[in-house]
């Protein structure tokens, strides 16, 4: 009689392929990322070489099938790549973000064969940057209060767009950008290069935080967009826009994920080598108070944000789970990244340990991507319709 061998599921690293992903973007993230993240951060610039390196690594088109270039992964790939990200250098992996997630995915799977076949290659070598302009000066969880319009243009048959869009990651650098506007009222997302006539980026928006990714202002004064740059549907940007915010979600809470996992790590190592009073300062009960509270709430995260994960693709909509992930994951990181700094004290306040940064990039975590308030209306409304 034989038996058979049943290995437990890995929810982390389901196949041999996901482990393998993620070994390369630790050895990327050990050699490259964490070198690099202290100078960007307080320069407050997007190193493009190394976003380009990614593209090198196939990094870019994680979620696009191989047929066309891509990886051919999932979104548990998604996740992993801006899980590991973000351990070093959550600022690169959030402008990584704009241009695989918000850009990338969101593109090719509303986009015709044409659109692939012009915009594809460059983004996903790194060639071209990407960027999407949603957000607005006044709407940005308001999204249809939004007030770019596309008038049809009569004379090519294409369209006129005439808006501003604001905090736009990626903007400074971007070659292409997806821009959400609407026509007749009905919201829809064109593709608009750089070089349009009429098309204007502001100076670098400065910021507290996720200093190693850019954003400014994107400005439209009826900037002509052929009938062939329309990404989908005319009316069809609201669906679109709604599928990506999915995946979105999951990989700014993956983001979050990261960062409490690096700052776990530097208050666990702190506490064994801190002396206070005779002894190693994690025998003290206020600092295991932080460190248990801080493991706790960060393998919580871990493994919502990744079961969320398995179920959601772009032919697969788990706007609750998602919207959960997110509202749960999104705070662990700063509360960690405190937890951190009040336990190095003096030393977490300052540069050395890096605390501080993670400290500041984490807070963006709670409002980019859909503030913490619209993920409780989300959830209570979609429990209610239940």
């Amino acid at each position: 009689m034989t038996t058979s061998k049943h290995s437990a599921f890995d929810l982390f690293d389901p196949t041999p392929e996901h482990a393998m992903l993620r070994e390369t973007v630790r050895s990327f993230v050990r050699s490259e990322v964490e070198p690099q993240a202290p100078a960007h951060d307080e320069a407050g610039t997007l190193n493009v070489p190394l976003l380009r390196r990614c593209g090198a690594l196939g990094l870019l088109g994680v979620t696009i099938p191989e047929s066309w270039g891509g990886a051919g992964m999932d979104t548990t790939a998604a996740v992993i790549v801006h899980h590991e990200l973000s351990k070093s250098d959550p600022g690169f992996c959030l402008a990584y973000l704009a241009h695989a997630m918000l850009f990338v995915n969101n593109f090719f799977y509303n986009a015709t064969d044409a659109q692939r076949r012009r915009y594809l290659k460059p983004v996903l070598t790194g060639e071209w940057i990407g960027a999407m302009g949603m957000t607005e000066p006044s709407a940005g969880t308001d999204v249809l209060g939004m007030r770019t319009i596309a008038e049809p243009d009569v004379a090519t048959g294409g369209y006129l767009l005439t808006g501003r869009k604001t905090f736009i990651t990626n903007g400074p650098e971007a070659n292409v950008y997806i821009i959400y506007a609407k026509v007749e009222g009905r919201l829809t997302s064109f593709l608009v290069e750089r070089t349009a006539p009429g098309f204007a980026v502001s100076g670098k928006i400065d910021k507290i935080g996720m200093r190693g990714s850019t954003m400014c202002e994107l400005i439209l004064d009826r900037v002509p967009v052929p009938e062939d740059n329309v990404l989908g549907e005319v009316g069809g940007g609201g669906g679109a826009m709604m599928r990506n915010l999915e995946i979105e979600r999951l990989t700014l809470a993956a983001m979050s994920l990261g960062i409490a996992d690096r700052c776990l790590d530097t208050m666990v190592r702190y506490s064994t080598e801190r002396v206070a009073f005779g002894k190693p300062i994690h025998d003290f009960g206020q600092i295991q108070r932080y460190i248990g509270e801080s493991f706790a709430s960060t393998e919580a995260a871990r493994a919502l944000v990744y079961s969320v994960a398995l179920v959601v693709g772009h032919d697969r909509r788990n706007r609750l789970g998602s919207d959960a992930a997110k509202l749960f994951a999104a705070p662990v990181g700063k509360q960690v990244a405190d937890a951190a700094m009040q336990v190095l004290g003096g030393y977490g306040y300052c540069h050395e340990y890096h605390v501080e940064r993670f400290w500041r990039d984490a807070k963006l975590l709670e409002i980019g991507g859909g503030t913490l308030e619209s993920h409780q209306k989300n959830i209570t409304r979609d429990l209610i319709r239940r």
